[in-house]
């Protein structure tokens, strides 16, 4: 093992020995109870089959074959998660197939940044991964099940099943994804017209068929944003089928995989002698995977909070620390757009997930020993899916890359490092995603312009108040502020800046889309503005200093002006209101901060 990667693990062990001791204490009492419908009351057992047929109702009287929950994020306005429409009647088909039985548990919302970037919607995003978390611990609350099918894909309804699975980490869990849309125009393309816009040089149409052309039928965005990268992370942590992530939905390839999968998660339940439930799987060791994986291919920086918070629901404690030294020990093994111009699809067909992990497991870069759902070991990772006589087999992945351009080396990767930056100084702590940035490290000192508002901003671009070297600060963006929205669409004004020569940067406590990257973004400032954070002090004119060579932001102002200084206090009270954010505040002010993962969930370990 590389023995930075191995230093991390061994950290994270440590400081994690109490939670995760408590951890497996719970799940294994909870395996020992096992699923109550063998003790229910008459009343309570026919209430949980009722609308079963009576073969069905017969099995689940007997307690001898496996009852697997399926839950799913299901609706028909997200593409990527429209092809879930028929997967319950398909996996409860290939599930009967091998003698055991399935129950549609329960839906869990599922929202589209996409849709509600730059809206009042996006500011219930973030939270809406809390809300998956405990729709799926309702789902499973009826206690009648031996093992969970997970159906979602996208931004926080991946990170959220996981969260609410490890909640019943004694249960068998297979994650089943969908696949991405075929590729429409490049993103290139679509990034190109996105700026000419923010300019003034197209209008609304030519813009809308753009993004028509791009975002155009059932699937998964493929560009490399949070949904591709929750995808890549949950495989290579073990908890999908070999090659599954990235094939596209309605091809024959997909069924099978849908239907392997139904069939696979009945051969680890307790019932059997191969039992592998997800408490087990999601260790230390497979964390780590998981961070490998998504720092090698320069993956959304959402996860520098989605996977704290799902390491915390799995009894282990990681921070910006552990991202940043596995940061510097994995080099940058892919240029998927926004750190390059092909697509997910582009990706699979230079080799995909299958070369990806024969390069990080011959590299020393991924552990190895550890338990999937597959067994234990990633060796069968390396396999990739294909269909012979219409039967689903896996044979040896390539060794080498189709298209070097998409997929580089070990020996010769795109940058020497994952292309993740963290950020220290009086400002707090941030991160910054790298990977896509012109310059393999950013350095920046200049004066702030400081908006309380993404679009304040829009406004003063548009009236030619930014063409200048400026560090942008949009302040009280934060989690406990307004529910930490997402400020993609602060990109497309920052790049036309960019490309006019200025130095431009952004300095925010809220967050950027997982495919953002171009425009250096110091982001997830921690502590937020409007919970003592310095960034509140920060005056229009001040100079800031960004570097991620020596991991530094500060605000250049002596300690004794800023000791003059009143905090700015801003009314965000427009923000909470209307859209239903009114009935998160409860949740809102029970938020951790970023680097706890933004979370409001208590996991029952003492941290």
């Amino acid at each position: 093992m590389n023995t930075l990667i191995q230093e991390v693990t061994e950290r994270i062990i440590e400081r994690s020995q109490k939670p995760r001791a408590d951890y497996l204490a719970k799940i294994e009492k909870a395996r020992l109870q096992g699923p109550h419908r063998g003790v229910l009351s008459c009343g309570n057992l026919a209430h949980g089959f009722a609308a079963c047929g009576a073969a069905e109702k017969a099995d689940l009287r007997s307690m001898i074959k496996a009852n697997i929950a399926i839950v799913s994020s299901y609706n028909d306005m997200l593409s990527a998660h429209q092809p879930y429409d028929a997967y319950p009647a398909q996996l409860k088909k290939a599930i009967a197939s091998v003698g055991s039985i399935a129950q549609f548990a329960g839906g869990v919302p599922a929202m589209c940044d996409g849709v509600t970037q730059g809206n009042p919607s996006m500011d219930l995003s973030l939270m809406s991964r809390d809300v998956i978390a405990l729709s799926t611990a309702v789902a499973l609350s009826h206690n009648m099940f031996d093992g969970t099918l997970m159906l979602g894909i996208c931004d926080k309804i991946v990170p959220g099943l996981l969260i609410g699975a490890l909640s019943f980490g004694h249960l068998p869990t297979v994650f089943v994804p969908a696949g991405p849309m075929p590729s429409g125009i490049p993103n290139k393309e679509k990034a190109r017209v996105r700026q000419a816009y923010a300019e003034g040089k197209v209008g609304r149409e030519e813009l809308l068929e753009a993004e028509s052309q791009s975002y155009h039928s059932a699937g998964t965005c493929t560009f490399y944003g949070t949904a591709n990268s929750n995808q890549l992370v949950v495989e290579i942590m073990g908890l999908h089928l070999p090659g599954s992530s990235f094939v596209n939905p309605g091809t024959a390839l997909r069924s099978a995989l849908t239907d392997a999968a139904g069939k696979q998660i009945t051969r680890i339940t307790d019932l059997g002698s191969n039992y592998m439930p997800i408490g087990h799987i999601v260790d230390a060791k497979a964390i780590v995977n998981g961070l490998v994986g998504l720092l090698a291919t320069g993956g959304s920086t959402n996860h520098t909070m989605h996977l704290v918070a799902v390491a915390r629901a799995a009894g282990y404690i990681i921070n910006w620390d552990d991202f940043s030294d596995i940061s510097n020990a994995v080099p940058l093994l892919t240029r998927i757009y926004p750190n390059g111009s092909a697509d997910i699809n582009h990706f699979t067909a230079a080799g995909g997930m299958a070369l990806l992990f024969k390069q990080l497991l011959d590299a020393g870069l991924l552990h190895n020993d550890v338990n999937t759902i597959c067994g234990q070991g990633l060796e069968r990772y390396a396999q990739e899916p294909f269909l012979k006589d219409g039967e689903l087999e896996w044979r040896a992945g390539p060794s080498a890359s189709f298209d070097p351009t998409v997929v580089a080396s070990v020996a010769q990767p795109f940058k020497p490092d994952g292309g993740l930056s963290v950020l220290h100084g009086n400002l707090g702590r941030a991160v910054m995603k790298t990977s896509a940035l012109r310059e393999t490290h950013c350095q920046i000192t200049a004066p702030a312009v400081v908006f309380e508002d993404q679009f304040e901003l829009a406004a003063a671009f548009k009236a030619g108040d930014l063409n200048k070297d400026c560090i942008v600060v949009v302040r009280f963006q934060g989690p406990s502020a307004i529910g930490m929205p997402e400020l993609h669409s602060l990109t497309p004004p920052l790049g036309v800046l960019q490309d006019k020569g200025f130095k431009v940067a952004l300095v925010t406590d809220g967050r950027m889309s997982g495919a953002s990257g171009k425009v250096p973004a110091a982001i997830h400032v921690t502590p937020e503005a409007c919970k003592g954070g310095l960034l509140a002090k920060v005056q229009s004119g001040d100079l800031i200093e960004l570097n991620t060579q020596t991991g530094v932001m500060n605000l250049l102002v002596s300690t004794a002006d800023l000791a003059k200084r009143e905090a700015k206090v801003t009314d965000v009270a427009q923000h909470q209101v209307g859209m239903g954010r009114e009935m998160f505040a409860g949740m809102r002010s029970t938020l951790t901060g970023a680097e706890q993962g933004a979370c409001s969930l208590f996991f029952g370990q003492d941290y």
